[in-house]
């Protein structure tokens, strides 16, 4: 293993705290990995890592030569970038973490495309709603819903996806239609909650130039968007999101739009990747082709 390739390695193994874990991300044998490090410490003269049964952890030592290899390695992501062949044909692997909506409805529908057009970039997805650390989990990039909140990120905003309140036939006929946003207090919604805190999303919707939040009693809660519409086709209340989750059920009458009349604010959805990532020419086409897809579906002014 050269020498860029041990950087990688022990990269890797602080950021992921396994020699397992690293060694599968990389795609070599984990007593290769080991090996690998016991040279460099030997030609360093250093201890880089304390290993438990449990964990592995960078010394003292060991995290200061980390935070130099990661500059090192974003340099010579850069240089190699800088490179026509390398920029126009990248290749390796990618892994990307996608929420299940757009997974399936907006970006695996044209995957193909980008397989087409990158024919050396192998691609690893993994898909949920939940919070993942990129660098720790060893992902490359996310594609995710709302106002990115960590700053160590790198956020690229795709779209400002248009949103939708609706419900199903049977709910309105039994609990009526609300024409107006101060209506809502007499309905039943389908609740929504993040899944690893207590936070619960109300409606959203303007009234006379402002934005107002209205909280609705709720006797159902997911943490999931294909359970939320799930819960709304069976009647369970009404639901707010957005419109492309939910456009076939209402062209086909399965559920009914309502309070059309007063906008609601909009969903973003950002691709998000570690900051010393963003220099790497497989991370950069998907961005750039994923960027257009979001684009196609929702308008180019959807990014505003």
């Amino acid at each position: 293993m050269d020498r860029f390739e041990a950087l990688r390695l022990f990269t890797r193994i602080v950021e992921l705290g396994s020699f397992t874990r690293a060694a599968a991300v990389l795609d070599v044998p984990k007593a290769t990995a080991t090996h690998a490090i016991k040279e460099l410490e030997a030609r360093l003269g250093v201890r880089l890592l304390d290993r438990t049964t449990r964990q592995v952890r960078p010394t003292l030592d060991g995290q200061a030569y980390y935070d130099r290899c990661v500059h090192v390695l974003a340099e010579l992501d850069d240089a190699e970038s800088a490179l026509s062949a390398v920029a126009s044909n990248p290749r390796g692997t990618l892994r990307l973490d996608l929420h299940g909506t757009h997974a399936t409805g907006i970006i695996l529908p044209r995957i193909n495309e980008f397989r087409g057009r990158y024919p050396q970039i192998d691609l690893e997805i993994s898909s949920g709603d939940r919070l993942v650390d990129l660098v720790r989990e060893g992902i490359d990039c996310v594609v995710r819903s709302g106002v990115p909140r960590d700053s160590s990120l790198v956020a690229k905003r795709l779209a400002v996806m248009p949103e939708v309140v609706c419900a199903s036939p049977e709910y309105l006929q039994y609990f009526g239609t609300p024409r107006h946003p101060d209506e809502l207090s007499a309905h039943q919604a389908v609740g929504f909650f993040a899944s690893n805190r207590d936070l619960r999303y109300p409606f959203e919707l303007t009234v006379e130039g402002r934005l107002r939040e209205y909280q609705l009693n709720s006797w159902i809660s997911v943490n999931d968007a294909a359970c939320y519409v799930a819960a709304a086709l069976r009647g369970c209340g009404l639901i707010q999101l957005p419109l492309h989750g939910v456009e076939q059920h209402i062209r086909e009458g399965r559920l009914v739009e309502v309070l059309r009349d007063y906008a609601s604010p909009g969903v973003p959805v950002s691709v998000l990747y570690p900051q010393h990532r963003q220099l790497s020419p497989r991370v950069r086409v998907f961005v750039d082709w994923v960027a257009g897809v979001f684009a196609d579906k929702f308008g180019a002014g959807a990014t505003a």
